[in-house]
């Protein structure tokens, strides 16, 4: 859902991955959007299609809302590069792959 609508309004996503309460995205977007807008156009437009599609969702939620107010966002510069973004993300995608320290010592 977040690839069509980046499409739709000329967002580039380079990596993404979900987890269970989160999104990690990493993304580049016209100067004529603030970080604010981008994170608010990804979040109401996915809540609007996915209420719209499975309306029991909406009952479900709290408020009927589907995404918390916050988020976090960094910016791209000298120390935090492209690519240190892109590991941090790739990792939390492996993580979930990766047997816990727990299931090690199974049963």
């Amino acid at each position: 859902m977040f690839y069509r609508i980046a499409e739709e309004v000329d967002f580039a996503i380079e990596e993404l991955e979900l987890a269970q309460d989160h999104v990690h995205v990493f993304l580049s977007f016209p100067p004529r959007y603030s970080i604010a807008k981008t994170v608010g156009i990804l979040k109401s437009i996915s809540a609007s299609q996915l209420f719209r599609t499975h309306p029991e969702v909406k009952k479900e939620r709290w408020g009927g809302e589907f995404w918390e107010d916050g988020y976090f966002a960094r910016t791209v510069g000298d120390k935090v590069t492209a690519d240190v973004i892109k590991q941090y993300i790739q990792y939390h995608r492996q993580e979930k792959t990766r047997p816990s320290q727990l299931d090690l010592f199974g049963d």
